[in-house]
């Protein structure tokens, strides 16, 4: 009987976003969490993770310097290549999947601003992929979420109108998803090119491969698993991986 040859994984991090919200004048992943840039954690994390042969830094045309220092100094050795990335988070991780070979391989996409993944999730998320098109984690929601539509207009309305309750959703139904999300590279490849050729942009890259017919499987990820958005994520990064080491 025939052995079966593991598939290549190649781990895409996407992080050449400006971080609008985060402020300040350098790439957001390159801000400091408890001494090292959040990209570091994110690269040290597939480092580790022995599921991970490759790991695909997408970095803004400036921050290209930065980030092979970065890869240097801490020694990560998966890192072959950094590849500029685009204007929006799709258009990034649309060059890291042209960056690729033809070879029959699996993708781990994961955000450069989620420095708190860690190995043995990025493997349930692997494993989990068998028998779909797509896999991506996520946990249920713990708040109640409402839909919001704009006020009737009216004589005292501002002239930024208030929004008002349209509906209150299951919350049973409802998952935050975040990354790592794992794709076949001829399936999410092929899905990303046809957004292309459309114009069209997905909340995440699962959205795309949904778009185009795709069966997604969610796999439960890890509330601690958050993504720096604002500098007040700092903080909580801060708090959680100060619990986790006690």
């Amino acid at each position: 009987m025939e052995r079966e040859v593991r598939k290549k994984v190649t781990a895409i991090v996407p992080a050449a976003g400006m971080g609008r919200r985060f402020g300040g004048q350098k790439g957001k992943t390159l801000h400091l969490l408890s001494g090292k840039p959040l990209l570091v954690w994110v690269l040290e994390a597939f480092q580790k993770c022995g599921r991970v042969d490759e790991i695909l830094p997408v970095l803004k045309a400036e921050d290209r310097k930065a980030g092979w220092e970065l890869v240097e100094h801490y020694g990560i050795t998966k890192v072959k290549r950094i590849v500029t990335g685009g204007r929006e988070r799709q258009d990034s991780v649309s060059h890291g999947l042209e960056a690729l070979g033809e070879e029959l391989s699996t993708v781990v996409i994961h955000d450069g601003a989620r420095p708190l993944v860690e190995c043995c999730l990025i493997e349930r998320a692997v494993e989990g992929l068998e028998g779909y098109d797509g896999a991506v984690v996520g946990v249920p929601v713990k708040d109640t979420i409402k839909t919001a539509a704009p006020s009737s207009p009216g004589e005292n309305v501002p002239e930024a109108p208030e929004v008002v309750v349209g509906e209150t959703l299951d919350r049973t139904a409802l998952w935050a998803i975040q990354t790592p999300q794992v794709f076949p590279l001829g399936r999410i490849r092929e899905a990303h090119r046809r957004a292309r050729s459309e114009g069209f942009y997905g909340t995440d890259d699962a959205a795309l491969v949904e778009r185009y017919g795709g069966s997604v499987r969610i796999i439960m990820g890890s509330y601690r698993n958050i993504k720096v958005t604002t500098p007040e994520d700092i903080l909580v990064a801060e708090a959680l991986l100060k619990a986790g080491s006690q």
